[in-house]
């Protein structure tokens, strides 16, 4: 009822009930309901969005009242899908609905705090230098000084100072250590700008301008899959969820999509009501499996094992007693099995794949004149040998034929896919077999660690004279699996109950797996693919990719789904999903990002190689290359530790460095000018004669480390950080939970191209600096943490591989207190910067050293043989058998102007990417008007980048995903390599150009571009190779086609060419780790895995206050009721994880959806709360990388070779972790390190 009519004499209703009783009038007062009406009233909605790495990219409502931020509630305005297809919302999840907790909780960074011994330590020695530089140089030459503050991280002594001081002391520290040491010194860590692009750019931008080092992530954190570049020659690309709608069967591997995927799992579900069979494939009982008709649970770690018995059984059935046509025309014009493979004849008589056959073996080269060795040969239906358009030497030095057309020599030809009836003879072949290798954790088949196989080859001349047997790439295949071809092959399985590699006899041997399952889903996903031209897929998580053969777990899945011509058909293909990869935008985002505006290459390092080298890592290593080998291979050639490997690729150019020489760039000029040589050259001359030497082979040398490292957008130290205790004692030199002895003291074996010292040096960083806007793990270690914006306080924009739309950031409100937005805290660090750096810094000349990058010409360089220049087996030819070598003029006192305006290489040279370039005057000239242009100083006359907003808006210009105009050039750019018209893609959209207002007011659909391999489409969903299938343009591989042969030497020699399966590594983590003293209760060997959480998104919302109250609270590890029965531990109590690596403390959680022999702890759970003391450390108990350690993989250090090339976060070492195992036991003292020595918990549990 009304109130104002309750206060009427005369108008009052008198009855007091009405309704036959059921409803009663009340005239009491109703003022209470005001706090209800005021609870949920506010005076503004603003659409914003989290940039947590989640990839859901929802866009949310923030709703503001009196200038505070009160709560958030999920949009529902995204752009329609068409009508055959669900819409994309509801899209959120119960952590992104907790996170305006953050904005004003207790753990909200509000000030700018430094480490109380650094800043009185900087105060002192400001009172007596005035110069900044000086006062920072008189710090760092007193060890007793740095000792001081770097043993004490981690430790507390936080105190508030304020922006003025801290940027001085952050800018002096960089003068200081690039006029010293050099600027490839300074580094800095961001992860996967697609969340938060701007902020990431704010950072990478001031490195760049700088000459400093950007770390990748993708790698790092083990998200990038090696075997999609190995296939395909991209780093990832994959369907957008809509497309699971699309799909007639799905198996989920390893992905907890309701869990990891929640925005997205809607269309998981709805695929099943139009009929869509579901399998889920993990090792425990996850939440998908309540999602799916059927659940495989294959021991963990043998996902290759279980796809190659499945990839078995499609090749059997629906290539050979079968045949697909539908199957065998796709593997015949979309995939490498037509090539040719050159045999190589061993001892024995038997011969061994080796690399694929190219033009330029032959006698007339088949008239390909241009990059004949790097043309591959098949033979056609008519038996001749034909070198047919689209491989990977067609893309480069010629127009016009590198396309997926049927042709070879400009006439139509049909390749052979099999020999087999064209054959000159019958071979035996030899294959490696790695599945007979005893683990006592693993199951294993016993068999020959060599099989050979028979297959038909045929008989060819070559240009050198010689005669050679050549076999194609589809008989390998086929051969590889243990399929009979009636070639009187021994090896070979008759049916599927032979224990066999790789039959599904032998599969249920390595998994567990029922053979009749995997028969069956086998059957079933191909028959399906085959009716419906291609339209099963495989959903894949992180987790299958977390171990160190990833690439044989992938490969495996990616060949089923070849097998059944499913990449790049709607509802189809691969679905690898881990952390928001898919920075939409990129082409218009990287000048932004790396400074390539004003200086090209910037310097860009694989973080993997980067944390194991300089937190040490390497040194206690016990894995040796000699075990990771073929048997096939000469251990005598692949000598040396790990590390050596790596090394070798840094100096042939396969990989980065980081730092580069062993002196600092800076000064190279000098010593060339003396010389009377170009800066270039007079490097190559000094590397030829010792004189200069590459900083990874001396790493220990007390020059050759990073000094400062900035990490924002990140919990390097508290989510990421692989080795943590390692990083600890190496790169910060305070106290580390190390158990494990190092090679000094045991009898590992040490590096031949590194120089051992006897004693690493500790407490490497000089500084290190923390941009966040919690209290996370990594500023509880760091020396100076700045205050920055939340994700409701900035303006940023974001993107994911989850849905096609761009969406904002947006600021909801003023960043709280005295934090600001990355972009701001860069510009005022950049500002001083180029204030103090005068005197000291001025235009100087920088020798960058660049890898050979994929997608440019330099991933033609090394065709044929490994050479190495130092061990004087070719000349050092910078781009060619060495890294490019590239002069970088700089100008540190312009570094502000720079950082704040659009720079000229633009205008000069153009933007592009992946091999694609265009002109973008037009563009330049735009942003001059959007932005207006700086007025005068070093960047006079060029567009302004003052704000995030303004960064955003060159970012939108610049892109082809958001600039129509930008996207006909870039299709045009494409067709005159291609020889094929493409515009007709994105012609439509040309007077389309997307703004920032634009998606503040809605999320926008982005437009189709040809640096992605997917269409923008109203007629399809996203799916990765649709145009490669549709529009004929090759994957950027070896052979133009989907690459299932990898020919390069190390992947021969360790046994990778062709797919294979590959029990974990023995890290000896358990095995080689100092005695750890009983405490009375059993101990056990367990798997150590570290899926993705339900009450977080990696270490974010874990010590929210919602989130603690929705799940149990702190650190948990998940056990088996078995094990936990073994080692008499019940639900709840408090358990130690140990190995060599280090130590954690957690709370045990007792389940029977885990199987035996394994344990998990979700990722990632702070170390600030709930961390009781560990017993076997002293120290409070770690994280769940403290007992984690990186250990590469050699083959991933390949480059300069078609797809196997470097590119930032493309290829590279990748951080894997699931092979560790850990000791668990049951603690006997819960000591909370405060004094008290309680658990109240415990208490009241007896």
């Amino acid at each position: 009822m009304s109130k104002l009519l309750d206060r009427f004499r005369y108008f009052k209703q008198k009855g007091d009930t009405f309704a036959d009783g059921h409803g009663q009038v009340m005239h009491t007062n109703r003022d209470w309901e005001d706090s209800y009406r005021q609870r949920w009233q506010f005076d503004k909605i603003v659409r914003s969005t989290h940039g947590v790495n989640c990839t859901g990219s929802c866009s949310w409502k923030i709703y503001v009242k009196n200038g505070l931020v009160t709560w958030e509630t999920q949009q529902t305005d995204y752009p329609r899908t068409r009508p055959d297809l669900p819409n994309h919302e509801p899209r959120g999840c119960p952590r992104g609905a907790s996170y305006s907790w953050y904005l004003y909780s207790a753990n909200r960074l509000k000030y700018p705090l430094v480490r109380k011994r650094l800043i009185e330590l900087w105060r002192e020695a400001l009172s007596r230098h005035s110069d900044p530089v000086l006062a920072w140089e008189s710090i760092m030459n007193d060890p007793q000084k740095c000792q001081s503050y770097k043993q004490v991280r981690g430790h507390g002594g936080f105190i508030r100072s304020n922006w003025k001081e801290l940027n001085q002391l952050i800018a002096a520290a960089n003068v200081w250590t690039i006029k010293t040491y050099g600027p490839d010194r300074v580094a800095g860590f961001s992860p996967i700008p697609a969340m938060s692009m701007v902020s990431y750019a704010a950072g990478t931008r001031y490195l760049s301008l700088l000459g400093g080092t950007c770390l990748s992530f993708y790698d790092w954190y083990c998200d990038l899959p090696p075997a999609s570049p190995m296939t395909w020659g991209e780093q990832t690309d994959v369907p957008e969820s809509a497309d699971w709608y699309n799909s007639a069967y799905i198996i989920a591997w390893g992905s907890n999509v309701p869990q990891t995927r929640t925005p997205d799992a809607h269309f998981f579900t709805e695929a099943r009501y139009k009929g869509t069979k579901t399998i889920a494939i993990t090792p425990d009982y996850s939440e998908v499996a309540k999602l799916c008709d059927q659940w495989l649970a294959p021991k963990q770690g043998t996902d290759s094992a279980l796809a190659m018995a499945m990839g078995h059984v499609i090749l059997k059935e629906f290539h050979l007693d079968n045949p697909s046509d539908y199957f065998l025309n796709y593997c015949r014009r979309y995939t490498d099995m037509p090539m040719l493979v050159l045999l190589d004849e061993r001892a024995d008589g038997s011969y061994v794949p080796g690399r694929m056959m190219r033009a330029s073996d032959l006698v007339d080269g088949l008239g390909e004149a241009n990059n004949p060795e790097w043309k591959t040969v098949a033979l056609n239906s008519t038996g001749e040998l034909v070198a047919p358009n689209g491989s990977i030497g067609f893309r480069w030095g010629e127009k016009g034929k590198w396309n997926l057309e049927p042709v070879a020599a400009g006439v139509e030809t049909e390749l052979s896919l099999s020999l087999l009836g064209q054959h000159d003879d019958v071979a035996g072949v030899a294959f490696p077999y790695f599945g007979g290798n005893e683990n006592p954790h693993f199951r294993s088949v016993r068999q020959e660690p060599v099989l050979v196989r028979q297959l038909p080859v045929k008989r060819l001349a070559l240009a050198d004279g010689s005669e050679r047997m050549a076999v194609s790439v589809y008989d390998l295949v086929l051969a590889n699996y243990g399929l009979d071809r009636g070639l009187d092959d021994g090896h070979s399985a008759n049916n599927y109950n032979d224990v066999k590699a790789y039959t599904p006899a032998w599969g249920e041997q390595i998994t567990g797996v029922p053979r009749r399952h995997i028969e069956t889903i086998a059957r079933e996903f191909a028959e399906t693919a085959h009716k419906t031209h291609g339209r099963s897929m495989i959903i894949l998580g992180a987790g299958v990719n977390h171990w160190y053969h990833m690439d044989m777990n992938y490969r495996g899945m990616i060949n089923m789904l070849v097998f059944c011509g499913c990449v790049g058909q709607t509802g189809g293909g691969w679905a690898h999903y881990v952390g928001q990869e898919k920075l939409r935008p990129q082409t218009g985002w990287l000048p932004l990002a790396f400074a390539l505006d004003w200086n090209r290459p910037p310097r860009q390092m694989n973080s993997t190689s980067f944390f194991y080298n300089h937190a040490s890592q390497w040194r206690y290593e016990k894995l040796t290359a000699q075990e990771l080998l073929s048997p096939l291979a000469d251990p005598a050639k692949f000598s040396g530790h790990l590390i050596d490997f790596n090394v070798r690729a840094e100096r042939m150019g396969w990989l980065p460095s980081a730092p580069q020489l062993n002196l600092n760039p800076l000064s190279v000029k000098a010593s060339a000018d003396k010389a009377g040589l170009s800066a270039a050259d007079y490097t190559v001359q000094a590397l030829k004669s010792g004189a200069i030497r590459f900083a990874c082979e001396q790493p220990d040398s007390g020059h050759n480390h990073p000094r400062n490292l900035f990490v924002w957008r990140s919990n390097l130290l508290g989510s990421s950080g692989k080795g943590h205790e390692y990083m600890l004692k190496y790169l910060l030199g305070t106290d580390s939970g190390i158990q494990g002895e190092a090679l000094g003291s045991s009898e590992g074996i040490k590096p031949e191209e590194v120089e051992w010292q006897s004693a690493a040096i500790e407490g490497k960083l000089d500084l290190l600096v923390t941009l966040d806007f919690r209290m996370s793990s990594t500023c509880l270690f760091s020396d100076i943490v700045l205050p920055t914006a939340t994700w409701y306080e900035k303006d940023d924009m974001n993107t994911s591989d989850m849905h096609p739309f761009i969406h904002p950031l947006s600021a909801a409100v003023d960043p709280a207190w005295e934090s600001k937005s990355d972009w701001e805290i860069y510009k005022g660090i950049a500002s001083v910067f180029s204030e103090v750096c005068v005197g000291h810094l001025g235009q100087e000349t920088d020798v960058v050293l660049h890898p050979l990058q994929h997608d440019s010409p330099a991933e033609l360089a090394q065709p044929f043989d490994i050479l190495d220049w130092r061990k004087g087996e070719c000349e050092l030819i910078p781009g060619k058998t060495a890294p490019n070598i590239v002069v970088v003029e700089r100008d540190y006192p312009a570094t502000y102007e720079r950082f704040t305006s659009l720079g000229p290489l633009l205008d000069k040279l153009g933007n592009g990417g992946k091999g694609i370039a265009w002109n973008t005057q037009d563009e330049v000239d735009f942003l001059g008007k959007l932005n207006y242009t700086k007025h005068d100083g070093p960047a006079k006359g060029r567009p302004r980048i003052d704000t995030a907003l303004d960064a955003s808006e060159v970012i939108l210009a610049l892109a082809p995903e958001t600039n129509g105009q930008v996207a006909v050039k870039a299709w045009q750019a494409l067709g005159e390599m291609t020889g094929r018209e493409h515009t007709h893609l994105a012609i439509n959209k040309e007077d389309e150009k997307i703004r920032f207002r634009d998606i503040q007011a809605q999320p926008r659909k982005i437009i189709s571009s040809p640096t992605w391999s997917g269409l923008e489409s109203e007629h399809v969903s996203y799916n990765a190779g649709y145009t490669n299938v549709h529009e004929l343009i090759p994957w950027r591989t070896l052979s133009g086609r989907q690459q299932l042969y990898q020919d390069h030497a190390w992947m021969r020699a360790f046994g990778e060419s062709l797919v294979a399966y590959r029990p974990p590594i023995d890290t000896r983590s358990v095995s080689e780790m100092r005695e750890i003293p009983p405490n009375g209760f059993p101990e056990k060997a367990l798997n150590f895995l570290t899926p993705h959480q339900k009450w977080g998104i990696h270490s974010t919302y874990s010590e929210n206050l919602l989130m603690l109250t929705l799940s149990r609270g702190g650190p948990i590890v998940w056990i088996s009721e078995a094990d936990a029965r073994e080692l008499g531990i019940e639900d709840n109590d408090w358990i130690e994880a140990f190995n060599a690596n280090g130590a954690l403390t957690a709370r045990a959680v007792v389940s029977q959806r885990v199987p035996p022999g394994m344990t998990m702890m979700y990722h990632a759970q702070e170390r600030i709360m709930s961390i009781p003391g560990s017993e076997v450390t002293g120290m409070r108990g770690g994280i769940h990388n403290s007992v984690t350690r990186v250990c590469p993989k050699p083959t991933h250090m390949i480059g300069g070779y078609a797809q196997l090339a470097y590119g930032f976060n493309y290829y590279g070492t990748v951080g894997s972790n699931r092979d560790e195992f850990i000791m668990i036991r049951k603690m006997k003292n819960i000591n909370w390190l405060d004094d008290e020595g309680r658990d109240q918990v415990q208490e009241a549990k007896k």
